[in-house]
């Protein structure tokens, strides 16, 4: 049996098992070992004897209500699996907070490498960063070119007013995880409100779609293997998913988005193109107008603050299980100023 994980306790991860997925663990020597904590929920790789799964359950501690949600990213993922977007295979959920005290599920390991940080990117040729990043691209609009209805998805979200009520949702996220007060961030939130599109289109949404939560298939040229952490996912506004990959993006210069700590510095190098690049090869491929992205950038920067506030109070707390959490609260006020200044941008246009 494999020794206790923080959130992972063997003896009941290892009955489950053996009542659920039999095949893989029939009584054989097995082990676990912590991926990573990520920014909210927790990923283990649980090597057994039959075969090598990953398990991801919520965050240690108290959650905020609706996040963390294991039962959306197996239904998405489950039913993504067949529409050209690389997804996991999803093996089992639990419900049962008999077992670890809340839901996981199960799913089947994707070859392939994950690029976290600037020495994941550095040994790639130029060449190689170009069609790793056209990659991305591509798939995120696969993802939003899917019809939810063919998917079995009609139901998981309500596109119609998304922005709006996402603002909201997040402001409330943010009054129940802040750990300091930060006037602007209610500054931000009414302008934000202020400057809702009129109009959007609705697709599937990933909701923190970004290069180190692909796994990448390095084999011949790059190819996103599979697509990760669908925590966030709805149905929603596309440009908002776009908005969100481009905040990620780590442009060479961009000083700023180096207190962002998370993929700091993987899309620096040459080869890779810029924020600005990936955007036009976005609207290439979709055709969508993004005259208004100076606003899905200021939302995203928002939310990913309020994510961050959320990763601070369970790093203070102690409840955080790796390492690369002491940053996340110097991020938030950085985020926030971004996000402004979009706005500010948007309303000079």
């Amino acid at each position: 049996m494999s020794t206790d994980l923080p959130g992972l306790p063997a003896a009941s991860i290892e009955k489950w098992f053996q009542a659920t997925l039999p095949d893989l663990l029939d009584g054989g020597p097995w082990h676990a070992e912590l991926i990573s904590g990520g920014l909210s929920n927790i990923t283990y790789r649980l090597h057994l004897p039959h075969a090598t799964v990953i398990l991801r359950r919520p965050p240690l501690g108290q959650v905020l209500p609706s996040a963390h949600d294991m039962k959306r990213e197996y239904r998405i993922q489950t039913a993504l699996a067949g529409t050209g977007v690389p997804v996991p295979r999803t093996l089992a959920l639990c419900t049962d907070p008999d077992v670890l005290g809340c839901p996981f599920y199960v799913m089947a390991e994707v070859p392939g490498q994950i690029m976290r940080t600037a020495d994941d990117t550095a040994g790639l040729t130029p060449e190689t960063r170009s069609a790793l990043a056209a990659g991305l691209v591509r798939t995120l609009a696969d993802l939003h070119g899917v019809n939810p209805s063919s998917a079995g998805l009609a139901d998981f979200g309500r596109p119609q007013g998304y922005c709006a009520r996402q603002i909201v949702r997040w402001g409330e996220q943010w009054q129940r995880s802040h750990t300091r007060e930060l006037p602007d961030m209610g500054v931000l939130l009414n302008r934000l409100s202020e400057h809702v599109p009129t109009h959007s289109e609705a697709s599937i949404v990933h909701g923190d779609y970004r290069l180190d939560n692909t796994i990448v298939d390095m084999t011949e040229s790059p190819r996103i293997a599979g697509v990760l952490d669908w925590e966030l996912s709805t149905l929603g506004d596309p440009l908002a998913d776009l908005g969100m990959t481009l905040t990620y993006w780590h442009d060479h210069g961009d000083t700023d988005r180096e207190l962002i700590p998370v993929a700091v510095g993987v899309t620096t190098q040459r080869g890779f193109p810029t924020s600005r690049e990936v955007a036009e090869k976005y609207a290439a491929l979709t055709g969508r107008d993004l005259s208004l992205l100076p606003f899905y950038l200021a939302f995203s920067s928002m939310k990913l603050a309020v994510i961050f506030e959320g990763v601070h109070a369970r790093y203070i707390r102690g409840q955080t299980v790796s390492e690369g959490y002491e940053g996340a609260g110097a991020a938030v006020p950085v985020l926030v100023s971004k996000a402004l200044r979009e706005l500010r941008a948007l309303a000079g246009a």
